[in-house]
């Protein structure tokens, strides 16, 4: 795989993009940037991105069902939740409801890099 670093900021960059009120999948991410398999690796850098000097909104990612799975990196045990649920999200049981309709799909709505 390519230098991680690199690979970091091109998730970050892909976060960036992700509409308010919209959530996209670590698996979503790797696929579009051609690293299909790499969702282990988008959510490592989602928990690294709570370090970056800038704002990345690691609370829009979930895994591939809408769990909040990286709940646990946000300091607070409902602080992921809350930041969706500003956003007009509903969130049962750590579940985003209604996840289809929340879903942005970065291959569909991003350029090809």
């Amino acid at each position: 795989m390519k230098d991680p670093d690199s690979f970091f900021q091109q998730v970050y960059q892909v976060v960036r993009e992700i509409p308010f009120g919209r959530v996209s999948t670590y698996g979503a991410i790797a696929h579009y940037l051609g690293t299909g398999r790499a969702a282990r690796m988008v959510g490592w850098a989602m928990n690294q991105s709570h370090h970056a000097t800038d704002d990345i909104p690691a609370h829009r990612v979930v895994n591939r069902t809408g769990l909040l799975s990286g709940k646990h990196h946000f300091g607070g045990a409902d602080t992921m939740k809350q930041l969706l649920e500003n956003e007009g999200l509903t969130i049962i049981d750590d579940q985003i409801t209604d996840f289809s309709s929340y879903f942005w799909d970065p291959a569909k709505e991003l350029t090809r890099r």
